[in-house]
């Protein structure tokens, strides 16, 4: 078998589809749950509940945000550490270990006495995110059996494409009854409770586990000749990092953006669309989407993302623009998540794959720490327009880095096709 035919599809005599190996169906729904509650609990919630930590910590909105970006460019830096240890250690035990921390970190910001104690727990909440997120659960998927991988991780985000669509609203609603730091040891709770034991279990299908419960796993190989993998690397991580700032800035300010140009309580339905978009763009991937290799996965959900933002640069406080943008950037959200954790596999192969993610989330999320803080800043100098214009060239130069990675791919893979004839 060539390495472009291991990398683009697996033979049919091999496993095809979730449904055919328990094992992987387990994996994939355990870890749907975890990252439902880590995304909705570590993140999505931090939009909602910021305007409270402002007001009780004397802070601005802008700076309460100033504090995430830090943390999310902190927590960038980590991911190259974090990705070299799911490689040595195993990515499950990376996540039990990251859902203790989160919990904990959780517990200290919501005790937090004073803006430095709040300011370094928010950091440690990134960390820990890190660890239990998507770079970690696509690095779980791969160690349990590689050659299935890629179709587990479209299952594994239709699942967690729920996270903000649940978490939003429950997120909403709990400020009605609860301070933001009773909110926190909730969702503390969660992690401990819920998440960890979760993850502690995922451990013993990993390759790090005992070789007892170990199974014989053929590696992928990657698209990408090792040669010339350094300028694919530098290529596809600047591409994933300007969509990342775009999709962070966004995500950020979803709600309190379309509340702020008129939309009122309808702001937290619209955003809510975000969620069943991501769903509905991985469920359409899962069923028509076979024949699409991840750079042209890459490079359709940048130009989903960039179309939302125009349309809501264009339309404004237009109820069904609104509801657009929402769709379309929740469909582009949910197949780069998806890309994310294919495209690598696809170019760069099963080994190492870990600090592959690792380095490559670096990148992304130092690239994309600032992007709540300048998005705004921004609306708040400049306006919305110019901001939202900003975002859409931002994520018009990725759609270019993509296309151009899946030309050389395509290249490269009709290159070995013919050589192998």
């Amino acid at each position: 078998m060539s390495s472009v035919e291991t990398d683009v599809a697996v033979p049919p005599t091999r496993v095809t589809s979730l449904h055919s190996s328990k094992i992987p169906a387990i994996i994939v729904s355990a870890l749907g749950l975890t990252q439902i509650i880590g995304y909705g609990t570590l993140y999505y919630s931090f939009s909602i509940l910021a305007p409270g930590m402002a007001e009780d910590l004397g802070l601005s909105l802008a700076e309460v945000f100033g504090v995430f970006s830090m943390s999310l460019f902190i927590g960038g830096l980590s991911a190259t550490y974090i990705g070299k240890q799911m490689d040595r250690i195993g990515a499950a035990t990376i996540m039990t270990i990251g859902s203790m921390l989160a919990a904990l970190t959780l517990v200290l910001c919501a005790w937090s006495p004073s803006v430095a104690v709040f300011a370094i727990a928010i950091i440690m909440l990134e960390v820990s995110s890190g660890m239990v997120q998507y770079q970690a659960a696509f690095a779980a998927l791969v160690e349990s059996d590689p050659l299935t991988a890629s179709r587990s991780i479209t299952y594994l985000t239709l699942i967690g494409g729920f996270a903000s669509t649940i978490f939003w609203p429950i997120s909403a609603a709990l400020t009605e009854y609860l301070s933001w730091r009773e909110i926190y040891l909730v969702f503390a709770a969660l992690n401990l409770f819920f998440c960890m034991p979760l993850h502690f279990w995922i451990r013993k299908f990993g390759h790090k586990a005992g070789e007892g419960t170990n199974r014989t796993r053929e590696a992928v190989v990657g698209t990408i000749p090792p040669h010339a993998r350094r300028r694919a690397m530098l290529i596809v991580s600047f591409a994933f990092a300007l969509l990342g700032f775009t999709l962070a800035a966004i995500l950020a300010h979803m709600v309190p953006m379309l509340g702020s140009i008129g939309l009122g309580a309808a702001a937290v339905v619209i955003g809510s669309l975000f969620g069943p978009a991501q769903v509905l763009s991985r469920l359409i991937n899962m069923v028509f989407g076979k024949n699409l290799s991840p750079p042209a996965l890459a490079v359709l959900a940048a130009v989903l993302i960039v179309f939302g933002v125009l349309i809501l640069l264009v339309t404004g406080n237009w109820l069904p623009g609104a509801i657009a943008f929402a769709i379309c950037v929740g469909l582009g959200s949910g197949i780069n998540s998806i890309a994310q954790g294919s495209l690598p596999l696809y170019l760069f192969g099963s080994d190492g794959y870990g600090a592959i993610l690792g380095k490559m989330a670096a990148a992304r999320l130092a690239v994309g720490a600032g992007a709540p803080f300048v998005f705004a800043a921004a609306m708040e100098n400049i306006g919305l327009s110019f901001a939202l214009a900003a975002l859409t060239c931002l994520g018009a130069i990725s759609i270019a880095a993509f296309v151009a990675v899946a030309t050389s791919a395509r290249a490269r893979a009709t290159g070995a096709l013919a050589k192998n004839a």
